[in-house]
């Protein structure tokens, strides 16, 4: 074990030296040559996601003109103006039956909406999805919003996206971490080439994909996110996605009715939320193969599309409609119901699509007609209905998402309206709010926490980062010469023994040599050793200022269940010793505390002891006025 101490923190023995790896090691740079590497990589892997997401637009309008026109032709259009009367009911079908015979086929892995997936693969598999799913994904997604499936093109290129960059980083040499990184920037590269909004991209990452905030992963997918924006505006435009005409700034009476709106809409995302999921409850109960349940599922697209054409297809013009205020209440009332039904039982059935489009209809749709029920109640309040439809969509999507930030920027982005700032930021975070106690999970996270895997709620610093050796060793520590006995050791009281972790071993000059486990010196026992230098130990310590986190890799690299504490000034002098049970403990008293109740400050007792004080000193200048007037 020869080589050089690279970290001051990290100490060892005078006589060897212990190299640590900076990536291993608790105080590595956030920021280091390895960024600059995946930011050129993930710069690249989000120009061909740009094509591939204009090649999936095409692709959907191809399908779409084929299914319900009868031309080949990739020019954008919607099903909501076919002419086939009864038959557009069968046109979903079909391709909800192309949907489920790909998924049997190819991969299980394409039915769903694609974030909750993107999630599951950085949570369970170390950020690693299957390659055909590049291919599968979008294809799947094509056919099915290409056949009238009421979705939006974002989530299947965001799958797509995140596959993409999981593959290049398969190929790639890396860390799971860093492949993680290469996902989540190719899934939100995806999402600013179909919408031209690298912030909000940039802060889905961090709210849906990489529970973390750190620069070495903020950076790489901020220019993924910046390119992938650029490739939208090269491609497809660089005017607002969901043109609307210039909204006011609102009044205090507006803000108001625009925070109550978001409030009742955080009712309305829990209830679309849990009814998306009971529906797929009820699929897993039918008596036939998963396979089949995309093209049942679409029975209810193609009978819903039979009576109002325009639930059908991706729909952003429908958004556009809802934003610009004049819209029909027939309209309004088909957008709030009846994409709903479609939308929900298409995809509780599995067939592959976004959610994100819908979310934002239904929204849209829902604040609209509360603004309208607003002004007709209230005329004297001075709301505006464009206003009132720009929160719905935003509400909707914080609510059932629980992307806070991600919603707000996003409507703003898309949008280019200021005005519709402060009114976004109340709407939203009264939608959020209420959807926080109304449900546990949420649209994205139900589908993978039923399947065990539990999403973090928060981004907290490493708390073993934060607490070092020092707070937390024990002076008392068990040393034991290398001459020493086995067999006595063993035989000796248990407090030489540290808490039944192993001894720390010095030599004849009072030096110490490293550490041993208890496990090793019973073992050395039975294969028949006597003295501890007949055995194999390390020679590895720490300083009382090595963090916790340092130490714990230590211990986990070289297989101990203790190490020497040294001074920085003098490596021959121990301080004391640290074990895997006081590192555990130190860390479950930092999480009790940071979660305990406390009042650090007492009013009453500061209030008492303030007047007990004045009382105090006009009793002490009476005094002194009574003996000056003697």
């Amino acid at each position: 074990m020869h080589g050089k101490d690279i970290d001051e923190s990290i100490s060892i023995a005078p006589s060897l030296d212990l190299t640590i790896d900076r990536e291993q090691d608790g105080n590595r740079p956030l920021v280091s040559k390895r960024v600059l590497y995946l930011s050129v990589q993930v710069i690249l892997n989000a120009i061909v996601i740009g094509f591939i997401a204009k090649a999936l637009v095409a692709l959907i309008s191809l399908i779409t003109n084929l299914s319900f026109y009868g031309k080949f032709s990739i020019e954008e259009s919607s099903p909501a103006h076919n002419q086939l009367g009864w038959l557009v009911i069968i046109i979903p079908v079909i391709g909800g039956l192309v949907v489920g015979i790909m998924a049997r086929i190819g991969s299980s892995a394409i039915r769903g909406h694609g974030i909750p997936e993107a999630m599951e693969q950085v949570l369970t598999n170390k950020s690693r999805i299957k390659p055909i799913i590049t291919l599968l994904k979008p294809l799947s997604a094509a056919i099915s919003i290409g056949t009238g499936g009421p979705f939006g093109a974002e989530g299947p290129i965001i799958s797509t996206g995140g596959a993409f960059g999981s593959l290049a980083g398969q190929i790639m040499h890396i860390s799971p971490n860093e492949r993680k990184i290469m996902l989540t920037a190719g899934a939100t590269a995806g999402m600013a080439a179909i919408f031209g909004t690298p912030v909000a991209a940039v802060l889905l990452a961090i709210e849906l994909l990489l529970f973390e905030f750190s620069p070495r992963s903020i950076i790489p997918v901020a220019l993924a996110c910046a390119t992938g924006a650029a490739m939208h505006y090269a491609l497809f435009s660089d005017a607002p996605v969901f043109a609307m005409p210039a909204i006011p700034s609102a009044g205090s009476e507006a803000m108001i009715c625009y925070v109550a709106m978001g409030a009742v809409i955080g009712l309305i995302a829990a209830f679309v939320t849990k009814s998306v999921y009971f529906i797929e409850d009820l699929f897993e109960k039918l008596p036939v193969h998963w396979m089949w349940w995309p093209a049942i599922g679409s029975l209810a697209v193609g009978i819903t599309g039979y009576f109002a054409p325009y639930t059908m297809g991706v729909g952003y013009s429908n958004i556009s409609q809802l934003l610009s205020g004049n819209i029909t209440i027939q309209l309004i009332l088909g957008l709030c119901f009846l994409k709903f039904i479609s939308w929900s039982i298409s995809l509780g059935s599995g067939t592959s699509g976004g959610t994100l489009a819908p979310l934002l209809t239904i929204g849209g749709a829902t604040g609209l007609g509360l603004g309208i029920i607003v002004t007709s109640l209230f005329p004297q309040v001075n709301i505006s209905l464009p206003t009132c439809a720009l929160i719905g969509m935003a509400a909707m999507f914080a609510g059932s998402a629980r992307a806070l930030l991600t919603s707000i920027v996003f409507a703003f982005e898309t949008t280019l309206q200021p005005h519709g700032l402060l009114p976004l930021l109340g709407a939203c975070t009264a939608s959020y709010f209420v959807s926080f106690f109304m449900m546990k999970s949420t649209i994205m996270t139900e589908k993978i926490n039923r399947r065990g895997v539990q999403t973090p709620d928060a981004y907290e610093p490493d708390i073993l980062r934060e607490l070092n050796v020092e707070e937390v060793m024990d002076k008392n520590v068990p040393a034991v010469r290398l001459d020493a006995g086995i067999k006595d050791i063993l035989e000796e009281p248990a407090a030489k023994v540290q808490n039944g972790y192993g001894v720390i071993i010095f030599d004849k000059e009072d030096k110490v040599q490293g550490a041993i486990n208890l496990k090793d010196l019973y073992q050395g026992v039975l294969k028949g050793h006597t003295a501890i230098s007949d055995l194999k130990y390390e020679t590895v310590v720490v300083y009382p200022a090595s963090t916790l986190l340092t130490t714990i890799t230590l211990m986990e690299e070289h297989k101990l269940d203790l190490l020497p504490v040294v001074s920085r000034q003098n490596r021959e002098k121990v301080l004391g010793v640290i074990t895997k049970d006081l590192i555990l403990s130190a860390y479950r008293r930092r999480r009790e505390d940071s979660d305990e109740h406390q009042q650090e400050i007492s009013i009453k007792r500061s209030g008492y002891k303030f007047l007990a004080r004045t009382k105090r000193l006009r009793q002490e200048q009476a005094k002194r006025f009574s003996r000056g007037t003697k």
